[in-house]
Formats: C-alpha cells, sequence, structure tokens
C-alpha cells in the first residue's frame, strides 16, 4: 500500500527520530542528559490540578463537549487576554479553544490553503509551519530571518517577491528558536504588509510570558483583527504541555471558517481539563515569577555551558531556550570528514552526545539560516545542567573533546 502523495517530502519529526537514538545511547548505559526539547519539566501550579481532580469525580463531566469549547473556559481566555495583554476580545465570537495550538496551525492551513496556494513560513523557524502547509497541499516560501536583522523578516525582500499567490504568512514573536523579542513598530510594519498584499498572519504567540516582563500580543496593534489570527498556549506559560490546552484568538468570521474544520476533526475537550485551565488563566503575576525565577537560574548555567563550547549568544533573548552562535573552532564537517547535513551546528550536536553524552539541538533543523547555531533548552534541573557543564568540562577521554569531530 502506498502512502497519499500529501506525505511526499514530509519526514518524520526530528524530535522523534533523536529520542530514538537517545533511548539506544541509554539501553547502552550512556545516561544521556537532554537538553534538547522544550518540555516544561516544573508542575502547574496546585490549585489547577486541585480543581483537575474535583471535577473528575463528578458524575456528570465525561460526556462529549462544545467544539467551541465551556463559556468558562472562553471567558477565562477572554480575561486573560484583556489583563495581561490589553486586547479586547468578545469570548462568544472570538476565542476558539483548542486541544493543542499545534492542531491550530494544522486546522488553519486545512481551512485556507489549496493545492498551489502559498504561505510565507520563517527561516529559522517551528518546523510544523513547514509541514502543516504541505500536507494541506500548499507551497512553502520561505523568508529568511537574519543576525544582522535582528532575526527580524526584511520587508525591502519580502516586497520584491512575487506575492500573488500567498494567503498565508506565519510569524512568531518571541521567536523561537532565536529568542527575539517583538517590538511596537516591526508589528505595525507587519500589519501594514499584511494589508497591502491581502495576506492573513497567523501569530504563534506561546512564549510570551518566559524570562519576559513585558508579554505582548500582535491583536494589540492597531487594525490587527483585519488580518491576525494569533495562537496561544497554556504549554508554556502554565507548564501545561501535557494537557494540550491552547487558544486561537481572531475576528469572528475567521473563527467561524476555522470552526467549519475543526469540528469535524474532534468532539471537543475534556471539561474538567477546561475548568481546570481556566483556574490555571485566572493565575496572578507571584506565578510567573516564580516560573521565571526557576528559569533565570537554569539559563545562567546553560551559558555557563555555552562559554565552555565558545558559542556566542544574546543575554536579551527570552523563551524556554538559548540560542547561540557556533565558535570557529567547530568544524562544519563530521566524522570521517563528511560534511554535515546541519552544518557546524549538526557537527557541534553531535560531538557534544557522543562524547559527553549530553544533546543540544542543532539550529539547522530549523531551517538553513540556523546552520551555525545551536539551541538549549532550559527545561531541566540545575542538578542536571550542572553534570552536562561537568561532561563537557572534562569528556570521556576515550572519545576525545567536545569540540573534536
Amino acid at each position: 500500500m502506498q502512502t497519499a502523495k500529501r506525505l511526499e517530502g514530509i519526514g518524520e519529526y526530528y524530535f522523534s527520530q533523536k529520542l530514538r537514538e537517545i533511548d539506544e545511547l541509554n539501553k547502552q548505559g550512556k545516561s544521556i542528559i537532554n537538553l534538547g526539547i522544550g518540555s516544561p519539566d516544573l508542575p502547574p501550579h496546585p490549585d489547577v490540578i486541585n480543581v483537575l481532580q474535583e471535577e473528575s469525580a463528578k458524575p456528570n463531566v465525561h460526556a462529549y463537549q462544545s467544539y467551541k469549547g465551556s463559556p468558562v473556559l472562553r471567558t477565562a481566555m477572554r480575561d486573560w487576554y484583556k489583563r495581561w495583554y490589553n486586547v479586547e476580545l468578545n469570548a462568544d465570537t472570538e476565542i476558539l479553544p483548542l486541544i493543542g495550538s499545534k492542531e491550530g496551525i494544522m486546522h488553519i492551513c486545512m481551512t485556507y490553503l489549496d493545492a498551489g496556494d502559498e504561505a510565507l513560513v520563517p527561516n529559522p523557524g517551528y518546523p510544523t509551519y513547514m509541514s502543516a502547509v504541505k500536507l494541506a497541499g500548499g507551497i512553502v516560501k520561505h523568508y529568511e530571518l537574519k543576525e544582522e536583522n535582528d532575526w527580524h523578516p526584511s520587508f525591502d525582500d519580502l516586497n520584491t517577491m512575487d506575492l500573488s499567490r500567498v494567503k498565508l504568512m506565519f510569524v512568531n514573536y518571541p521567536h523561537m528558536p532565536t529568542g527575539k523579542l517583538p517590538d511596537a513598530d516591526f508589528f505595525k510594519q507587519l500589519i501594514a504588509f499584511a494589508k497591502q498584499h491581502k495576506i492573513l498572519i497567523i501569530h504563534d504567540n506561546p512564549y510570551s510570558f518566559i524570562l519576559n516582563e513585558h508579554p505582548a500580543s500582535l491583536l494589540s496593534t492597531e487594525g490587527a483583527k483585519e488580518v491576525v489570527l494569533e495562537l496561544n498556549s497554556l504549554s508554556k506559560s502554565q507548564n501545561m504541555a501535557g494537557w494540550r490546552v491552547g487558544m486561537l484568538c481572531a475576528a469572528k468570521e475567521r473563527i467561524d471558517e476555522v470552526l467549519r474544520f475543526k469540528s469535524n476533526m474532534d468532539s471537543g475537550m475534556f471539561l474538567p481539563l477546561q475548568f481546570a485551565a481556566a483556574k490555571a488563566l485566572s493565575l496572578d503575576k507571584d506565578w510567573y515569577d516564580s516560573v521565571n525565577a526557576v528559569y533565570r537560574k537554569r539559563r545562567e548555567k546553560v551559558f555557563q555551558l555555552l562559554d565552555l563550547l565558545k558559542c556566542t549568544y544574546s543575554k536579551e533573548q527570552v523563551g524556554m531556550f538559548v540560542w547561540a552562535k557556533t565558535s570557529p573552532q567547530t568544524l562544519s564537517k563530521g566524522e570521517g570528514g563528511k560534511s554535515h547535513p546541519l552544518g557546524s551546528g549538526g557537527v557541534l550536536s553531535d560531538a557534544v552526545l557522543y562524547n559527553s553524552h549530553v544533546f543540544i539541538t542543532p539550529g539547522g533543523i530549523f531551517g538553513s539560516a540556523g546552520d551555525g547555531f545551536v539551541r538549549v533548552s532550559l527545561c531541566s534541573t540545575e542538578e542536571k545542567l550542572d553534570e552536562a557543564i561537568r561532561r563537557i568540562a572534562s569528556p570521556n577521554p576515550s572519545q576525545g573533546g567536545a569540540l573534536e569531530s
């Protein structure tokens, strides 16, 4: 049986493949420290878990739920957007709860892209944007983000492109993987660009609270609702990645359009989970401060680790990763002198994995503009980070130094 043509060019997700390799190394007794994936290791607030436990014990909460989510959850999402982003939303018509924001990326692509339609996708950027566009039958049109342009798109370059078939543009600020914060002028330029070319902007906004004192929404920009669909998530800000709770915020017309697709894909979200998510969204600043205090200490450890690897990085970046440029000492070729498909970042990642038994992510998995960079997750304890530093500082002498290939 042949697979559908839509899967052509869609490889297995990099981390899925790499985790199998790490599992095999662990079976050999290597005890790999995984600093690659951004899955929060901290628990949600205890009150959130208590709500889930109490509501789950009730006999009348186990049926199918509304495709649009509980009014309790939508109201909590509305209040959260008003409190933290100063964005006014109608809880009944402008918010659509999602089973994780990742599904929203796919829903949007399936809602708007026909075969041959194009979508602008950042390079470097979250690989799922590219996969979702292709799976929906669309064509990926990359726009490059460069360090010298402060990881912002060049509107001059974009305006020289043929945009006649472009319907969607994915953006993500604070940006993953670079940790770049947005600014108001950039958001204004983005809205003007979208209106000029009649493009819908998909703003993926899950990192706005992590190591950032000023959370921002693209929807706070004047005129944004005319051209913006914003995805948000409780995965990072509330330590609820496995709970799969996200949201889509947009004008009523956009919500109705996406709902036509989404309502055919699932049967709603478990009601006690929705009540618990509403509780999580009601938490005050002390919650975010406590989470960020942990990440701040971890980030200092990651800076030490990257210094050992002679990488350079900005201390102004936010989010739950640190993005760093490899040293000129890092070779561009791997074992046996062969060119590494992920460039010097791939060489460094493999060297650290095999010689020091620590996994860091090569920047090349986020696109060709990520070649020469690595990304390190903050989702590990200080103790694990200290051990990773010790291993990199004193790698297995039989395997060579961490920077050797």
